[in-house]
């Protein structure tokens, strides 16, 4: 294994570039090329720097495990790769040809080697073979982790601006809610509306929960921390959006807000705020 090991590495030392011309002719010809997402400069920049670390890996005649220390450069390399086109919009299959698309120009210099019996030859390109697979089977675990941190920083980003704290008057800030409330989503609701009540000052807070789909034991008890916290800095709190059907429930489990106010609609909330901070409104009179 040693010598077939050696004799890949040898080909790869000595026809590197035309292997690199080979193999960047093969891709711009591929019908799958994605010259909207990637320009032939830096196609032709990524796969230099690809294939000079892989050549300089496979120096050390071991072309069977790709998670030794001697190819540190090229997973690294290829992560960076990997996670730049998921960003881009590559898909799976897109990300993974870049690499299995080397095999057709390393066997084809394989196979004009003289003085090479057909055993030896048949187990350099199942080595070959074996060794460029495993990279591109790695190419698409990559991808996958970089598609699921997109996703999971796409939902941060979606609970952020489902969370919107909007000050409805001085003193008065209102919390619309809608859908579901989990224990990561109240995380994210009780730290917008602390720096809002921190950097508006106001004395009274309107969690409106029209919008939540149903309240449960669960849902009351995020929705009392968040009070609680709110009670801390000094705020004060109204539950908006008790609708019928959530009152039932309520009633039913046994699930209640303590002493926090309650109000059926977001419009008897804010009068409830205006009337707890001395405030009046008044219906201007008709001109005669």
């Amino acid at each position: 294994m040693i010598k077939i090991n050696k004799k890949i590495s040898e080909i790869l030392t000595q026809h590197k570039n035309e292997i690199f011309e080979d193999w960047l002719s093969g891709q711009l010809a591929s019908v799958s090329l994605r010259l909207d997402l990637v320009s032939e400069t830096e196609l032709r920049r990524q796969s230099q720097e690809f294939l000079n670390l892989f050549v300089t890996a496979s120096l050390s005649s071991n072309l069977q495990d790709i998670n030794t220390p001697e190819w540190d450069g090229v997973r690294e390399y290829l992560t960076s790769i990997t996670y730049s086109r998921a960003r881009q919009g590559f898909s799976p299959t897109e990300i993974a040809t870049f690499v299995l698309s080397l095999k057709h120009p390393l066997f084809s210099h394989l196979r004009e080697l003289s003085g090479v019996n057909s055993n030896d030859l048949i187990d350099m390109i199942w080595t070959a073979t074996f060794l460029i697979d495993k990279l591109a089977l790695l190419s698409i675990e990559n991808y996958q982790r970089g598609r699921e941190e997109i996703i999971k920083r796409q939902q941060q980003e979606l609970l952020e601006l489902s969370t919107p704290v909007v000050k409805a008057w001085d003193g008065v800030l209102i919390l619309p809610l809608i859908g579901t409330l989990d224990s990561a989503r109240t995380q994210i609701v009780m730290e917008s509306l602390l720096q809002s009540i921190l950097d508006t000052g106001s004395a009274i807070a309107i969690i409106d929960i029209t919008g939540v789909i149903s309240v449960d034991t669960l849902v009351a008890q995020h929705l009392l921390k968040t009070m609680a916290a709110a009670k801390l800095m000094g705020a004060q709190c109204i539950i908006s959006g008790i609708r019928p059907q959530i009152a039932q429930t309520m009633v039913h489990l046994g699930v209640g807000f303590g002493e926090v106010a309650t109000k059926a609609s977001l419009a008897d909330a804010l009068a409830e705020s205006f009337k707890r901070l001395g405030l009046a409104v008044i219906k201007p009179q008709a001109r005669g």
